[in-house]
This record gives structure tokens, sequence and C-alpha cells, in this order.
């Protein structure tokens, strides 16, 4: 009997969220297929399998990486394996294909466990910080929703990149005679529309304020001690507020905040983001980006702006006809305490913890300004084979001073998986075929490497193994599974 090694593929929930993901009715994406709508529906109900002929149509029509496609759902089923690792879930055990059926069929639900385990880990964790100082803690984490609501939508807004790029335009057409940069045309535009006024005032006036604006007296004051490219943000996000502030509370509204103050939260976050898009309009900034190899100090130069918010940006490119680089970024400072961490693909550290000390990100702190690069490998788990990223790290200066003069570094690592590295200017030299890889782990109460001497603390779910005959290597050896 001859086997059959055709294999069906039933791709009905990633369809469909690449459908939603494009802003497309059932009816405009088979329009474009070429397909009947009641096929379609059929495709995504997962009643009828994607052929090899419609994987292609969809790869030419939205420029879909077909990889991408087929691995779709699998960070959140990643995520989903992660949080079980908890000991409140021991004696659940959850295969893999329940995971995955989770996910594909139910990603709401999916992503409705991981927001709830999100919360509780983050009460339990401010619980336990309050209950060392005899003190009680019942707040919302408002960061850590808005953080888990942009990573959920792939750190990429369409709306908003559109909103910018027309603004860019605008701008490009309106610059005031013997004006130059961005920010002229932005002052000119908020004066003669909005009748806004911009000024800067010492540190001694505007105390803990960066930025303020004065409603009363349409003016925006900024600090002195914001530089060139962070006073260029400030007048941006004004901008973005006076010309498209109901869009902005539209889709703040629709994200369904659980409270005020994450709404209002999630509104700066967008700003914030549309902002980004003024200043980099996506077109023309991917162009760059490409043309460059990713080469992010020539970008700063090119748009007037940051080390850190080109960073930022790079983490953005997804759109379906220009893709750029994969890129994930963590932010931290010299203490550890992870402020910023965002990924337009996968994203290889624990969502629920620090970063894993074997990677170099901290030691960027040891050579302010230099950019430090690592390949990196993150272990097996579930199965699946680990994954190799290439990284690269620098410091970069906190912009504003505290009470004490003082403007403490941070540090901002970026990656993407190996296999893109040859398109970035950082890996150019090194081996790719052959790299020197250092192997890491999630966070050290995640990870299951041993022996390792930057251990910090030992698995959650794996019991002390202390002999006080012998001395190991790592300070908190643990018993194996």
């Amino acid at each position: 009997m001859q086997e059959n090694t055709d294999r069906k593929l039933f791709l009905g929930a990633r369809l469909k969220r690449l459908r939603r993901d494009l802003g497309l009715t059932q009816t405009a994406m088979a329009e474009d297929l070429s397909v009947s709508p009641s096929y379609l529906n059929h495709i995504e109900r997962n009643q009828r399998p994607v052929s090899a002929q419609l994987l292609l149509k969809l790869a030419e029509t939205y420029d879909v990486d077909l990889r991408t496609l087929n691995r779709a759902g699998a960070l959140d089923e990643a995520r989903l394996s992660e949080i079980l690792a908890d000991p409140v879930f021991k004696g659940v055990a959850a295969p893999r294909h329940e995971l995955m059926q989770v996910v594909e069929e139910a990603p709401a639900v999916a992503e409705a466990l991981l927001r709830l385990y999100q919360a509780f880990d983050d009460q339990r964790a401010r619980a336990r910080a309050a209950a060392e100082q005899g003190e009680n803690l019942e707040d919302a984490a408002p960061a850590d929703w808005v953080r888990e609501y942009i990573q959920s939508r792939g750190n990429h807004f369409p709306d908003l990149d559109q909103l910018g790029e027309a603004m860019a335009i605008v701008l490009a057409n309106e610059r005031p005679p013997h004006a130059e940069g961005f920010e002229a045309s932005a002052r000119h535009r908020l004066a003669v529309i909005h009748g806004l006024t911009v000024r800067t005032l010492p540190t001694e006036v505007m105390v803990e304020w960066t930025r303020r604006f004065d409603l009363h007296r349409r003016r925006l004051l900024l600090s002195e001690s914001l530089g060139p490219s962070s006073r260029a943000f400030a007048v941006a996000y004004q901008l973005a507020l006076s010309e498209h502030g109901a869009e902005l509370n539209a889709l703040a509204e629709s994200a369904g905040a659980p409270d005020p103050a994450t709404r209002n939260l999630l509104k700066v976050a967008l700003t914030n983001t549309l902002a980004a898009c003024i200043l980099m309009p996506y077109g023309a900034f991917h162009r760059a980006a490409e043309d460059t190899r990713y080469d992010l100090n020539r970008l700063a130069a090119r748009f007037g702006v940051s080390y850190e918010q080109i960073a930022h940006r790079l983490t953005t490119l997804s759109r379906p006809t220009a893709r750029g680089v994969p890129f994930f970024l963590m932010r931290v400072d010299q203490a550890g305490n992870i402020s910023k961490r965002f990924a337009a693909d996968a994203f290889p550290f624990s969502r629920f913890g620090g970063a894993c000390p074997r990677w170099r990100l901290h030691s960027a702190f040891r050579t302010p300004g230099r950019i430090i690069t690592q390949i990196i490998e993150t272990p097996a788990q579930d199965g699946k084979p680990g994954g190799r990223w290439f990284t690269f790290a620098r410091t970069v200066e906190r912009q504003g001073r505290d009470g004490f003069g003082e403007a403490q570094d941070l540090a901002i690592g970026m990656g993407c998986e190996l296999q893109h590295a040859h398109r970035l200017i950082y890996a150019q030299g090194l081996d790719l075929q052959n790299p020197d890889v250092t192997p890491i782990g999630p966070a050290c109460r995640l990870c299951h490497r041993h022996p390792c001497a930057e251990r910090a603390a030992a698995p959650i779910d794996r019991p002390l193994a202390v002999d006080d005959w012998a001395k190991s290597l790592s300070p908190y050896p643990f018993a194996s599974a």
C-alpha cells in the first residue's frame, strides 16, 4: 500500500489573525486571493486545509513570510509553557499539543490567561515587597498591562504609521523660508494651525518636568535639560496630540484598559508611537535602514533623533509590504531594572523576569557609548530546539537630571534571529556559519542550565541540592527533574 505523504495544513486561526492584522474583511481578503468568501470562511474555521497554491498567493499578495505564518502562535505557546512552570500550577501537566490547541483555536483565551498570570505575578511580587516593609499594596500595574497590550499587537500600529507619513509630507510642504529641520517646521505648524508656541525654560523653573503643556496660555514648555533629539521628540509628541487627539483617544478606548490610569498610560504610549512615526515616516525610514544595513548611528544622524529613538523605531517595522529585520529590544539601568521590553517577532527572554546575566547587556556599562556584540543561544524547551540570536548593546544617556544633578546611563540591548544577522553592519566580519556562541537561559528562577556561576537563584520548580561535603561552581545547585 502506497504511503500518503501529502501533508494537510490547517492554519485557520493563523490566517484569521493575519487578516485582522491587515484590517481586512473576509470578503476583501477573498477577493484579493481570488477565492470565494465561503471558501475562506471554511479555511479560517479549519474545515478546509490551506493549499500550496493559496499559500503562494498569500505570500505574493501580502508579502507574507510563510515561515512566519507557519510559526505564528508559537510565541504564545512558549509563553503559556513558561507560566505553567510556576509552582502555583504544580500537578498541572499540559502537553505541548494542548497548549497549541488553545493558541490556535482560542487565541483570545490564551491572551486572557497570559494577562491574568502577568497581573497575578506582579501582584505577588508587590505583595512580597510590601510585606518586607510591613505595608499593604493592592494597586494595579498599568505599565505591565500597557506593555502586554503593545506586544500583543506585535509593536506595530499601521494606522499610526499612515498618519505619521501623511504628517511628514505636510511638514515638508509647509516648511517656512530659511527654516531647517523637523523642529522648525513642526513649531511653525503648531503656531499657525493650533495657535501654540514652544518655549524652553531653565530647569529651576521646570523643576521635575521635562515637558509640560500650559493649556490656558497655549504654550508647550520644555526643560533646558533636554538634548536636541529629545526636544524635537517633545515637539512631535505635542503635534501628534494636537493633530490626531481624536484618533488617539479612539485607539486607547478600543483597547479595553481595566481602569482610567491604564487607559491614560496607553494613550501616552500610542502618542509616543505616533510622534516617532512623524519623525521617522515608515517608507523613508525602512529604505534608509536597509540602505545603511541598520547602522543606528547613521540613521540617528539622518533623521535627527537619538540612538534610543532609532532602536525603538526599528522594533516596529512589520508592514507586510515592507518588513524590516524583526528586532527585539530591552532597556535596563545599572541596577538591572528593566524599563523597556519590545519585540517585532519572537522574544528570547523571560517575559516574567529579568535577563540572563550571561547576556552581555550589562557589560555595556563598562564601555560607555561603544557597541558590543554577542551571539547567544537559548535552550531547547518542550522538545523544541533552542534558538540562536545576534545581539548588540550600548549605553545611552538618560534625558533630564534628577534632584542631585545626576544623569545616569541606561543600556539598550537589541537583537534578532541569527538568520537575519547578515543584513546588519554590526555582524560584518563575523563567521556566521560557525559562530562563537554563548548559551544563556531565561530568568534564573526559570532556567535549568547547570552548572552556572552567574546563577542568582535556584529554579522555582527544582529543590536545592546542597552538599556540605562539596562546593559547586553554581551558588545554587539544584536537583535534576
